[in-house]
């Protein structure tokens, strides 16, 4: 997994912290862990220097190194040279690294938040209960609508054996990461499979927004699809399910967004 999605992970930018003196092994899910340690330490603290990082984190400088390098090959860093202000003393002045642009919406998570109280406010505004419910779900099926130009654009184009691999490519245009590949049986049909979602913690308290999805992809692809996991849900990707045979469009909204019982 790149190390900008785990980064755009709330759970791991959640849980970083100061201090640990553990030396991670190179290409560990902890030598990860361990990097998004030092990209939070430069967001937290701005430009730093690699000694800096090092007393704030207790690692060695070398460690440090290895994860900048890490860090910068996956533009989430970048070095630039220190302002130094009042006389110069002697010699070059340290490197710093700051964030990238790229690197500072990785953790921008306030839009989880005012997502979430939009979403809550409509719920409340509408009454709550089953009106209000039903308000949010009128929201994400506009949404969901509103979104949905570019990839009907995508699946018309494409023949129809290869709807499904144009409805991928479309998506990963838009964040999702997506891929497309046979079922198990594959003359069963296909899975569409988004590896990464940028509204998943959104989701996990209104998962209409997972059903709207699902309802759209069904009307682009002309047939019943099927939403068996969700990163949502807690699962690693989101997968749906899209059977070979055309039938009448319909996503039931007792499957969509979640996982089968």
């Amino acid at each position: 997994m790149s190390l900008l999605n785990e980064l755009r992970n709330n759970g791991v930018v959640k849980n970083v912290g100061e201090g640990s003196h553990e030396e991670l092994a190179t290409g560990s899910r902890a030598d990860h862990s361990t990097r998004d340690r030092v990209a939070r330490s430069v967001l937290d603290h701005g430009p730093s220097t690699v000694a800096d990082l090092a007393a704030r984190l207790g690692l060695t400088q070398a460690a440090v190194r290895r994860h900048l390098d890490a860090l910068v090959a996956e533009n989430i860093v970048e070095p630039r040279e220190q302002r130094i202000y009042g006389a110069r003393t002697r010699g070059r002045p340290a490197k710093v690294f700051v964030l990238t642009a790229c690197g500072r919406d990785a953790f921008d998570q306030s839009y989880d938040s005012l997502a979430v109280d939009a979403l809550r406010w409509i719920e409340r505004a509408a009454g709550g209960g089953a009106a209000g419910e039903e308000a949010v779900a009128a929201f994400a099926r506009h949404r969901a609508e509103t979104q949905a130009g570019p990839y009907r654009e995508a699946v018309e184009a494409a023949a129809p054996e290869d709807r499904t691999e144009a409805l991928a490519k479309a998506l990963s245009a838009d964040g999702y990461a997506a891929t497309a590949r046979s079922a198990p049986t594959p003359q069963q049909g296909e899975q569409l499979c988004q590896h990464h979602c940028p509204v998943a913690h959104v989701a996990e308290q209104y998962p209409q927004l997972c059903e709207a999805e699902t309802e759209i992809f069904s009307r682009l692809l002309g047939t019943h699809v099927q939403r068996l996991a969700t990163i949502a849900h807690g699962d690693g990707v989101c997968t749906t399910f899209i059977p070979r045979s055309t039938t009448t469009p319909s996503a039931s909204a007792s499957t969509a967004g979640r996982n089968p019982a």
